[in-house]
């Protein structure tokens, strides 16, 4: 049982540390950060909304869905939904190593181009953000599934 201080630092803390991860990864392909310190710090946001509350409530609360454990694999959905998010930013980041490969570039080679957006202006596009969704993907996937898994016992 969760006290209602922890329930609501979580509901301010959350947030911010979810914008500091989104901010963190779409730096990270030019300065230090990227995929696995975002990746890091959404899982911390979601650890914390795990103490606060349960692994049920991101299905029921946040999700609007059923609460529901699938019993063909013995665990519950959103654990599943991690794991394939597991496989996926792993099949992301060898596609992005080795797809320089098919160009003639060495493996994990980046490249990157500039974009012009009326708002914004001139921004840097670089093929270094689909390796760092990857590892992102992979992180967050990987770890959510053990606390989720470990929690549960």
């Amino acid at each position: 049982m969760t006290t209602v201080i922890t329930r609501t630092t979580a509901r301010i803390v959350v947030p911010i540390i979810l914008v500091v991860a989104v901010s963190l990864f779409l730096q990270g392909h030019s300065l230090p950060g990227g995929g696995f310190i975002g990746g890091v710090l959404t899982v911390a946001a979601f650890t914390l909304v795990y103490v606060a509350y349960n692994l049920d409530y991101l299905e029921a609360g946040v999700l609007d869905r059923e609460v529901d454990y699938d019993r063909h694999i013995g665990q519950h959905r959103t654990v599943a939904a991690y794991r394939r998010l597991f496989v996926f930013g792993l099949a992301v980041v060898v596609g992005s190593a080795v797809a320089g490969l098919f160009v003639g570039s060495p493996f994990l080679a980046q490249t990157y181009t500039y974009v012009h957006l009326p708002l914004f202006g001139e921004i840097e596009l670089a093929s270094a953000v689909v390796f760092d969704l990857g590892i992102y993907c992979v992180v967050v996937g990987g770890l959510l599934t053990i606390f989720s898994v470990v929690g549960a016992e």
